[in-house]
């Protein structure tokens, strides 16, 4: 790899780390559990950017480096929508941007002649189906003792990283919750045959 190229890379994993580390700063205590390599990366990002299968989740945060890096603040600004709006009534429900509104901004991005250098995505359940799943997972957790649960994905060097993590209101010794959640991702992931292995 030439030297300019290299320079490039390590600048983007410098990049993506930073943003890494401050992400949850102000979240409350912030857990990162399983952490998942994607086997097959060209399906993975077929099936992110191009169906619906990630639709149901709302996008917090990313950042994505290709000639430049771009940062990505997924709260709303409700200003900018009226009721004429094919989402209206979707947006009006949530503080935070549904991906499926995004995903053909993002592919933009990525799509090109070149790979990004990296990326980063924060996916986040949305409240309703946060509530659902801590009410159905068996632990002795609350909905309200939770802000937020959560799925990055780190793309960097060709490899794409998928860890689960999850968002406490106070400090926690019970790992339960960070089990199931982590469980039904990779659930999610065989149903949807997306190849992986566990590091």
């Amino acid at each position: 790899m030439p030297e300019k190229e290299k320079a490039n890379r390590l600048l983007a994993d410098e990049f993506v780390f930073s943003f890494l580390i401050g992400l949850h700063r102000s979240k409350g205590d912030f857990d990162i559990m399983t952490a998942l390599q994607i086997v097959d990366v060209k399906d993975f990002m077929n099936k992110l950017l191009y169906t619906d299968l990630f639709d149901h989740f709302l996008l917090p945060e990313g950042s994505i480096s290709t000639g430049i890096n771009y940062i990505i603040d997924g709260r709303l600004n409700p200003d900018y929508y009226s009721p004429e709006d094919e989402p209206f009534d979707l947006l009006k429900q949530e503080t935070v941007t549904p991906f499926s509104l995004v995903r053909g901004t993002l592919l933009s991005l990525i799509k090109g002649p070149h790979t990004p250098l990296a990326f980063k995505l924060v996916f986040q359940l949305s409240p309703e189906n946060q509530r659902r799943t801590v009410e159905k997972s068996g632990t002795g957790f609350r909905t309200e003792d939770i802000t937020g649960m959560f799925l990055n994905l780190r793309f960097s060097q060709g490899k794409l990283i998928c860890t689960t993590g999850i968002s406490y209101r106070t400090f926690s010794m019970d790992k339960s919750l960070e089990q199931e959640w982590s469980r039904l991702i990779t659930i999610f992931f065989k149903n949807h045959k997306i190849p992986f292995e566990i590091l």
